[in-house]
């Protein structure tokens, strides 16, 4: 049973505005938290994500997780200035419920490409000093570990692939997955040869689903799983699933042209999502990354 006078209170306190709720419709396209649209007695509308008390903060530790680690990430990216996002309006715990509430948009399917390769190329100009993020958080329902480090390939090799083969193994994937998983994680440097990533403000989920538009053509992300990291992981991502066009491609080239050996490392990219897959799925995921992974080496070697 969710407790709305809680989330009523929360929205009060954080806005320091009146709120009574009038009508909570349930919105449908999420695979891991319920959600609602919110409406006032004053005719405002909010966006409320609920889920169980694992995404609750864990005071004993002093981690903040789930929702709160999806509020920073959006955050982060709201103080940039360089690309819409909702803006989050309160987060906490409700009975056994944790919840997100988030500024309610209308958002559409159709808009303005062009801009949000712009847009998107904008944030990834946003450098930080180090690889990581200022808290761990999830991709889906996976940890994600976002330790602060200096060298990006001890990064994407401890807290990236080697966390997700570490996982796999846990799951029951051994043999070839988590033996060509090593060889490949000896061969990164290999990858880096005279390409040198700058620590970037990343949206880190940036499929498909996670992007739509406002009314007007605006781009808008959502569902962040952020952490600084190199650009091309965004972008390999975004090709992953399909769903994103050729202006968007071309307008984020022109404003930020990519290195020539991004075609290589756009695998090496999408095999950390596709460990996740298999990790959080099963199925044929776990066969997928065995050759992603026997092809990067084919390319290690040669290099």
């Amino acid at each position: 049973m969710i407790d709305w006078d809680v989330i009523s209170t929360a929205i009060r306190d954080a806005t320091h505005r009146p709120f009574t709720l009038r009508n909570s419709t349930p919105v449908g396209g999420g695979s891991i938290n319920d959600a609602y649209r919110l409406e006032g007695t004053d005719g405002s509308r909010y966006f409320l994500k609920l889920n169980d008390a694992q995404h609750l903060p864990i005071p004993s530790t002093g981690l903040r997780t789930g929702f709160a680690a999806e509020a920073e990430g959006l955050n982060a990216i709201a103080a940039t200035n360089t690309i819409r996002v909702p803006r989050p309006i309160a987060h906490g715990s409700a009975g056994r419920q944790s919840y997100l509430v988030l500024e309610y948009l209308e958002l559409s399917s159709r808009g303005d490409a062009k801009l949000l390769g712009e847009q998107l190329s904008a944030l990834h100009r946003c450098e930080g000093k180090s690889f990581g993020f200022s808290q761990d958080n999830f991709i889906g329902t996976t940890p994600q570990p976002n330790k602060w480090t200096n060298d990006w390939v001890t990064f994407w090799r401890e807290q990236r692939l080697g966390f997700q083969l570490r996982l796999a193994a846990e799951n029951g994937y051994g043999g070839q997955l988590q033996t060509l998983g090593e060889k490949l994680l000896d061969a990164l440097p290999a990858f880096f040869v005279g390409y040198a990533p700058q620590p970037s403000l990343l949206h880190g989920d940036l499929w498909s689903g996670n992007h739509a538009f406002l009314a007007d053509g605006t781009p808008t992300i959502f569902d962040p799983a952020a952490y600084y990291g190199d650009r091309e992981a965004d972008l390999a991502m975004t090709e992953l699933f399909g769903g994103y066009s050729a202006d968007f491609y071309a307008a984020y080239r022109a404003a930020y042209p990519l290195d020539m050996g991004y075609a290589t490392r756009r695998n090496l990219y999408n095999l950390y999502h596709i460990l996740n897959h298999a990790n959080l799925f099963g199925g044929g995921y776990a066969r997928q990354a065995e050759q992603m992974m026997q092809r990067l080496l084919v390319v290690a070697d040669k290099g």
